[in-house]
């Protein structure tokens, strides 16, 4: 199984290499974290179809320019952009046929991006389910990998269903204090690999990077 490179250094290296081809990814986080900085660099080191559910196919263009501008090696951080992102729009009422189409469409070992898949969710269980095995399967046959966005919140039992056919799920938890905040990333699940044992502390201002602060109790 080749491994592909996910754009964050870091993670690369805890990974031995990166994520396995044909992976379904899932990155959970709050709504107000800056987590869409992670899903940038995941659709950087290949080819990307990045459909958008919500948000505008030019408010994601934007910000991917200008986490282009501030690409290069941040240590521990960005790496530099190997391949072309095309964004589109889903059909705002009824999306899974907008992404089931990108995928069976996606090029070899390319990155297809979801964000966010609460829409998505609110499908009937029935369908939700066959759409995500589907999905997998046309990642799966391209070499790829995908990467779901999925939001916190008033999430239904559509969610779970979500987490158990991902092969690897990014649980991103954003802490805030009277002094900081706060940015771990949680792997409790690595299908074909293995999940880190402990928190990984992420500095998330206009990069991605590690935080090296101490944690003071």
């Amino acid at each position: 199984m080749e491994t592909l490179p996910t754009g964050i250094s870091v993670l690369d290296r805890e990974f031995g290499g990166g994520l396995p081809s044909g992976s379904l990814v899932v990155l959970k986080a709050d709504p107000a974290s800056q987590s869409e900085l992670i899903v940038d660099r995941f659709s950087r080191p290949r080819e990307c179809r990045y459909l958008t559910t919500v948000r505008s196919a030019d408010a994601v263009e934007a910000s991917l320019v200008l986490d282009e501008e501030r690409e290069g090696d941040n240590g521990d951080g960005t790496e530099g952009d190997d391949g072309d992102t095309v964004v589109e729009e889903t059909d705002r009422e009824d999306p899974i046929d907008d992404v089931l189409a990108a995928a069976a469409d996606l090029p070899e070992r390319a990155t297809l991006v979801v964000d966010s898949v609460e829409p998505l969710e609110a499908a009937d269980r029935s369908r939700y389910g066959s759409f995500l095995t589907d999905l997998r399967g046309h990642v799966a046959e391209s070499g790829g990998i995908a990467v779901i966005h999925a939001l916190k919140g008033e999430n239904g039992q559509n969610r779970t269903v979500t987490e158990q056919i991902a092969d690897v799920v990014f649980d991103l938890r954003t802490t805030v204090t009277g002094t900081e905040i706060v940015n771990r990333l949680i792997v409790p699940k690595f299908r074909g690999g293995a999940a880190l044992e402990e928190p990984l502390k992420l500095k998330l201002t206009d990069t991605v990077s590690v935080d090296t602060s101490r944690d003071i109790a």
